[in-house]
């Protein structure tokens, strides 16, 4: 395992994070073995994976759960980071939404609790208030934001340490280059990517996107005829179908799997703290982490921008995956 600095602190974090959002099953995953789930927390602990990254919004809160018991006996071992829901965001709502999580972890405390998305009805600065006051008791860690823009991660900054920004990134969804990315940067936020395989089709078990499922299909690459979408915008499904067989080509030119070299691509990226790569079985979590091998050349990384650069100017700065109207500020 390789590992990195968490944003500016001076924890070591494994370079593959383990996201727990399809362990917890539900509407975009589908139906979750319990036990397979537990064997591959298990499995990515042994591997030298040390943070694991869920959310209490995960299946209200089942992620969470299975994550508790998967981590049994292994709790000193490794990180939790967990996120606060955006209804949750006001002071006394944190603090009651931060003990539910640490309940359904079974933990006593939480490495890196982080803000969900921005509520642009409650001020960040009361949110980070209360999150002090819960590392001020032990009970937190470090404070991190997810899917915040420029305008809000610089709200936060301002006013406390904030650690780290979650954000989409792939090579078929490069928004936070425009602006995120920089600021992060600036700021010496980490950033933890996450959908580093836009969900599934970047691992190449897609020969088309019509195979992808409607729950999957909501993010604004697919049309806004899809029946799941809550954007209003045409999509560029073409587009993307020409930059997956682009990206195949280059990896079957290189001799290797397109799931490695997605997750080694966004690794390359500047400021980039952890890459979080979902799995559901042992083999998933061992093929993710298989990636750490694979160092790509300054020429394939050119390659493999060239050939998702339309995708990249069409979606635009936007980094909301699923709105066209941004809750990304």
């Amino acid at each position: 395992m390789k590992y990195r600095k968490l944003g500016q602190t001076n924890i070591d974090i494994s370079s593959i994070v383990m996201g727990c959002w399809a362990i917890g099953g539900g509407a975009t995953w589908g139906e979750q073995d319990e036990k397979e789930s537990i064997a591959t927390i298990r499995t990515a602990a042994e591997l030298g994976i040390n943070l694991f990254d869920t959310a209490e919004a995960y299946n209200d809160g089942y992620s969470e759960e299975v994550l508790g018991r998967g981590l049994s006996g292994l709790r000193q071992d490794v990180l939790v980071a967990t996120k606060v829901w955006v209804d949750n965001l006001e002071p006394d709502k944190v603090v009651r939404a931060c003990e539910g999580s640490l309940k359904r972890l079974n933990t006593d405390y939480i490495d890196l609790y982080q803000i969900h998305w921005p509520n642009p009805d409650v001020p960040v600065e009361d949110t980070l208030g209360a999150m002090e006051k819960l590392k001020e008791s032990g009970k937190i860690r470090y404070m991190g934001v997810s899917n915040f823009g420029v305008e809000d991660l610089g709200a936060a900054v301002d006013c406390t340490n904030v650690v780290t920004n979650q954000m989409a990134y792939s090579l078929l969804f490069r928004a936070i280059e425009f602006d995120i990315q920089p600021a992060c940067l600036q700021s010496n936020v980490g950033i933890l990517a996450y959908s580093p395989l836009a969900q599934g089709v970047l691992t190449g078990k897609f020969k088309t996107l019509a195979e992808v499922g409607d729950e999957r299909a909501r993010i604004r690459l697919y049309s806004k005829n899809r029946p799941e979408t809550v954007h209003d915008e045409p999509g560029c499904e073409k587009e993307v179908e020409d930059a997956v067989n682009s990206i195949r080509a280059i990896c079957d030119d290189m001799g290797e799997s397109m799931t490695r070299v997605a997750l080694a691509w966004v690794l390359k990226q500047p400021g980039v703290s952890g890459v979080l790569a979902g799995a559901r079985t042992p083999d998933q979590i061992k093929k993710n982490v298989e990636t750490l091998d694979l160092e790509l050349s300054e020429d394939i990384v050119e390659r493999l921008n060239t050939a998702t650069e339309t995708v990249k100017t069409i979606i635009g700065a936007n980094a909301d995956p699923w709105r066209t109207a941004s809750r990304i500020r």
